[in-house]
């Protein structure tokens, strides 16, 4: 309450420009710019390709977001998000994202989880830290703490609605629970969903007005492209597409830019994020650590 919440900082010292965009458009709808972008897939097939032969297996899903941990590193005003009109900074750097919990059949279920990174991490930390989380998620039988939730709402007729309804409230005013807050996905600065491991185009997906969840990334399959190179020959290129989403409020559109100038170029070189980074930067007031995951 009084601007206090459990999964970040009030910021009251911004241009008063940025701070009325809220009142403007409430909603993350109202905000959404959509952007495409394309990473060049042989290049990081060679690179994935030559990790697997030194012993480190390495996947397209761990470089993006890999290469969004180290921009936020660069650019931690991306990582802020808007509630009840107010801007708050982000006191984690988080991804959520859906799983099968049986990758062998795309009949199963699916679960989601949400991972807390170090600012320092490299890729083969990100990656340690998503195997693990993807494990452990697969290891529940009864689900994730969203299903086993939900499970017990949807009992009652009209009960969704009134718990729903109730906890939007609460959430409104920073009281919600904190076990829930941390417990369900929308509360991360960014979920990504990987449609091309089941062979569909790159969404443009919405963000949701439910949590805090400022940026959207999905990753299609992957596109065939005549190119001309600088002798005049002609091949055929493949590309891996993106799909962002982002609330556009949340910051200038200066340090949306530089955000996304370093994210593209950690996507495509990912030998840039084998080394932990110089300098990392967090907003006002905010400073967060988590530690390493220890390997056996």
């Amino acid at each position: 309450m009084f601007g206090h919440r459990v999964d970040g900082k009030r910021l009251k010292h911004l241009d008063p420009i940025i701070q009325i965009t809220p009142y403007l458009m409430p909603m993350r709808c109202d905000a959404q710019v959509f952007l495409q972008h394309r990473v060049d897939y042989e290049k990081l097939a060679r690179y994935i390709a030559e990790k697997n032969r030194q012993g480190e297996k390495i996947t397209f899903m761990q470089i993006i977001v890999a290469g969004y941990v180290r921009a936020i590193s660069q650019n931690p005003a991306v990582n802020r998000y808007i509630f009840n009109k107010q801007y708050y900074a982000r006191n984690n750097c988080s991804v959520s994202y859906a799983v099968l919990k049986d990758p062998q059949d795309n009949e199963s279920r699916e679960t989601t989880v949400q991972i807390f990174f170090d600012l320092t991490d490299t890729l083969f930390d990100v990656r340690d830290r998503m195997n693990d989380a993807v494990e452990q998620a697969r290891a529940t039988e009864d689900g994730d703490f969203v299903i086993r939730l939900a499970s017990v709402v949807l009992k009652l007729p009209g009960l969704p609605t009134l718990i729903v309804a109730l906890y939007k409230l609460l959430d409104r005013y920073g009281i919600a629970p904190k076990f829930i807050v941390k417990g369900l996905p929308f509360y991360s600065g960014m979920f990504i969903t990987n449609n091309a491991s089941i062979g569909l185009s790159h969404p443009l997906h919405h963000i949701y007005n439910f949590g805090d969840v400022s940026l959207f990334i999905g990753m299609g399959n992957v596109i065939k492209e005549a190119t001309v190179d600088s002798e005049g020959n002609t091949r055929m290129k493949r590309w891996l597409p993106l799909g962002l989403t982002a609330d556009e409020r949340v910051c200038s559109g200066a340090h949306y830019a530089k955000f996304f100038a370093d994210a593209t170029k950690y996507f495509s070189n990912p030998e840039l994020l084998e080394q932990p980074p110089e300098e990392v930067f967090f907003d006002e007031g905010v400073e967060y650590h988590v530690p390493k995951i220890k390997k056996a």
